[in-house]
């Protein structure tokens, strides 16, 4: 394997599972991991995704009966739903000519607000500027894009998150919502910003959190690709890291553990 990204973590029966993603030089493809902590994980298999455009992978998993996950595909990027004994189908494609998402939607996070599917991710326009949507569902398969699209922009010029917005996860806590996103910067290093909002629709930045980079040589470039569990007053994230920085694969990819209060 070259690159390992992208963890998407949900308990299931008490037990973790991780569906994550993996390059092996020329397609990014969806593992599976099982874990009785969240911490030491045995690799189980390969989902079997039909793949397209070289990606069936960076996904969202989301527990229930049956357990559903979506995912990107094709070129230009399309996000696809698969779940147990479902054949998978795409489920959201680009937007219109002159919408934000034109040129692709990718890097799915889905939760439940109210007894509706919310579905937050990365849309890319016709100039490649790469900013956070959101959509809404009763089911998870027919999804109405919200106007209030794009939902977060691109970071003022010097910020961490100034080339590019990804890889959002959305939770609920103390009667906000909060997501970490993933921030680019012009030099493709990437970390982790934190923004809130009341209703899960309208969001701001919160600047109380300095953006959340590497403290170690194997994710001293890049840190991304964040999924939480959260437990009282506390956060776990999984995320993405790697050494060398890029917007893609060849980052020598590794999945870490941390918290947040």
């Amino acid at each position: 394997m070259s690159d390992v990204l992208n963890p998407s973590v949900v308990k299931v029966s008490g037990e973790y599972q991780n569906l994550f993603s993996e390059f092996d030089g020329k397609t990014w493809y969806t593992r599976w991991a099982r874990s009785t902590d969240g911490v030491t994980w045995k690799i189980w298999k390969r989902m079997d995704l039909p793949v397209e455009g070289g990606i069936a992978a960076n996904g969202s998993a989301l527990a229930g009966h049956p357990l559903y996950y979506w995912y990107q595909t094709g070129d230009p990027p399309r996000i696809a739903l698969a779940g147990e004994g479902d054949k998978p189908r795409v489920v959201l494609n680009p937007g219109p000519l002159g919408s934000f998402d034109e040129r692709g939607v990718a890097d799915p996070d889905v939760i439940q607000i109210a007894g509706e599917f919310y579905l937050f991710y990365l849309g890319q326009d016709r100039a490649r500027r790469q900013r956070l949507g959101v959509a809404r569902s009763a089911d998870g398969v027919n999804w109405e894009k919200l106007r209030s699209n794009p939902i977060l922009e691109l970071g003022a010029p010097g910020a961490f998150d100034e080339n590019g917005l990804g890889e959002p996860a959305v939770w609920s806590s103390g009667g906000t919502y909060w997501m970490l996103y993933t921030g680019r910067d012009r030099g493709e290093r990437r970390r982790l910003g934190l923004a809130r909002s009341a209703d899960g629709v309208h969001w701001s930045r919160d600047q109380s959190l300095r953006p959340i980079e590497g403290t170690e040589a194997w994710d001293r470039e890049v840190v991304c690709d964040p999924s939480v569990e959260v437990t009282g007053d506390l956060v776990r994230v999984w995320f993405g890291g790697g050494d060398l920085p890029g917007p893609d694969h060849g980052i020598h990819g590794q999945i870490g553990l941390g918290f947040l209060k």
